[in-house]
């Protein structure tokens, strides 16, 4: 019996064990053994433990629900509508955040009513102050313009202030004027009329034997463009004139239009350049005894005519550059000769297709083109009056005031400056805090292919073509800025002229202005 009961005793504690491990009391294991009176005991207390634990659960979760019962009901009972529980908070936080965009919006009006004031004065300054009485075309633009950039400037402060009281894009009170709407908008650089209908012309009309040439120029010039345009073959290189005689070529006359200081204005390198050509001449006879190159007389085209109207078979004519024959004539958008196309001369094609490639790759289409003549330019300016060559920063303030009217990104730079001098423009170069990129033709690099036709061709180191290149790229940029005095200048502006490209802002550098320092002579 007792080891009967020692075993019950262990089984009662290892069944105990297991209940409360799994914590499962409803499920309490049938006994194998026979029930007895231990057994009986044995389920009374397991129940008894297991109303415990019940109540003890029970207990908690009641005595949790009401504690957290009355909490709920507290605001619901002062709340009128639940909703306004959180009508207070919603509304704080709206009313912050427009706070906010008020602030907001009057800090970004004060800074562009800053902006206008000194736009304003800078208009003021520029307009009245530091110019005379006559303003030009021009002038009269830029201040449209500048007035125009005002109103609209105006127009988006009101609506930044406006903005956040959830007002729209539409001004209530119509006052304003959209520079959109046709009458007000206009481009200050557009491009001039050069009326090609309303030119004057003169028939060319070559004997069939004659023809023109000019001296190693086939290599900047397209001929065969001028024989189109003209109808017939009137013009020839100067190898096919070498083939035509046989390679010994003879001028029977040599008239100079120029007789000061030297005839022809030629000097003697350009004489042996030409008998070493294989060409043999003569001697210089001038048309006019005095006739200066820096002060050349006005002549017409009936004195030319005269001079000039020789049967000789092989006549040379020396520079005319500079002769004053009839000018608004001579230099009218197409030139004065009769021809069926836009303009007669222009450059080869290798060069105006090397341009474009240029133009594509580096500038694209809108750009500012700056031919900036410094190299032996000081002392040439200084002997003019007034002079011509500024100081870098003066020069600098004319070119950003031109980017700023043009509204172009980019300056395509022609010069011979030293690389002093072009570093420092370029640091200077600054609009609205923003650098404006001055672009030179790069040093040859064989993975750029926009130069690749000239170096196919062997034409790539050729003075002349390098000279030409730079004259089509400027002849085709959107505003052009030229060197006062310069042939350089004035060879792109005649082409910018008969191509059409010619704009309402193209300028001398400074143009109107003497510059703010001038050395003392030697």
């Amino acid at each position: 019996m007792d080891g009967d009961s020692s075993d019950e005793d262990d089984d009662r504690q290892t069944l105990i064990h297991q209940n409360d491990t799994k914590n499962l009391p409803h499920q309490i294991p049938a006994s194998p053994h026979p029930s007895t009176s231990p057994r009986s005991s044995f389920h009374i207390e397991e129940l008894e433990s297991q109303i415990r634990r019940r109540f003890k659960l029970t207990f908690n979760k009641r005595y949790l629900f009401a504690i957290i019962l009355p909490l709920l009901i507290i605001p619901i009972y002062f709340s009128n509508d639940i909703r306004s529980l959180f009508s207070s908070s919603i509304s704080s936080l709206k009313f912050n955040t427009v706070s906010d965009r008020i602030k907001e919006s009057q800090l970004q009006a004060l800074y562009l009513l800053n902006q206008q004031q000194s736009s304003l004065l800078s208009l003021w300054n520029h307009t009245f102050v530091n110019s005379n009485s006559n303003i030009t075309a021009v002038q009269f633009d830029d201040i449209k313009a500048s007035l125009l950039n005002q109103i609209t400037l105006n127009k988006h402060i009101q609506q930044i202030l406006l903005s956040p009281h959830n007002t729209g894009n539409t001004l209530q009170n119509g006052t304003g004027l959209d520079p959109n709407f046709a009458g007000y908008s206009f481009d200050r650089c557009r491009k001039v009329d050069q009326k090609f209908s309303e030119r004057r012309t003169i028939e060319w009309k070559p004997k069939p034997n004659k023809f023109l040439f000019d001296y190693q120029c086939n290599r900047v010039l397209d001929i065969e463009h001028i024989n189109d345009c003209i109808g017939k073959k009137s013009v020839i290189s100067f190898e096919d004139f070498m083939e035509i005689k046989k390679n010994h070529a003879h001028i029977d006359k040599f008239v100079c239009y120029f007789s000061s200081p030297q005839p022809c204005y030629v000097d003697e390198e350009h004489l042996k350049k030409l008998k070493s050509s294989g060409i043999s001449m003569g001697k210089l006879e001038t048309a006019w005894k005095c006739e200066d190159f820096k002060k050349p007389s006005q002549k017409t085209v009936k004195d030319v005519e005269e001079k000039f109207g020789l049967d000789d078979d092989v006549i040379a004519i020396g520079d005319v550059y500079f002769a004053d024959v009839e000018r608004d004539w001579v230099l009218q958008p197409g030139g004065p000769i009769s021809h069926k196309c836009k303009t007669l001369i222009e450059p080869s094609k290798l060069i105006l297709l090397t341009a474009e490639r240029f133009i594509q790759t580096f500038l694209g289409s809108n750009f500012i083109a700056l031919h900036f003549r410094r190299h032996g330019f000081l002392k040439f300016c200084n002997a003019k009056k007034p002079s011509c060559f500024y100081p870098l920063p003066q020069a600098v303030d004319c070119i950003v005031r031109m980017v700023e009217r043009a509204d172009t990104p980019v300056i395509y730079l022609s010069t011979d400056a030293a690389e002093s001098e072009t570093g420092l423009l370029q640091s200077m170069v600054v609009l609205n805090g923003n650098t404006i990129p001055l672009v030179k033709q790069p040093p040859r690099n064989s993975a750029e292919k926009w130069d690749a036709l000239l170096y196919r061709h062997g034409i790539e180191d050729d003075p002349q073509v390098e000279a030409m290149l730079d004259k089509t790229i400027c002849a085709m940029s959107s505003v052009f800025i030229g060197a006062p005095g310069s042939t350089f200048t004035e060879d792109i502006l005649q082409l910018r002229k008969d191509w059409g490209t010619a704009s309402l802002c193209d300028e001398y550098l400074c143009q109107g202005e003497e510059p703010n320092f001038i050395a003392g002579e030697e």
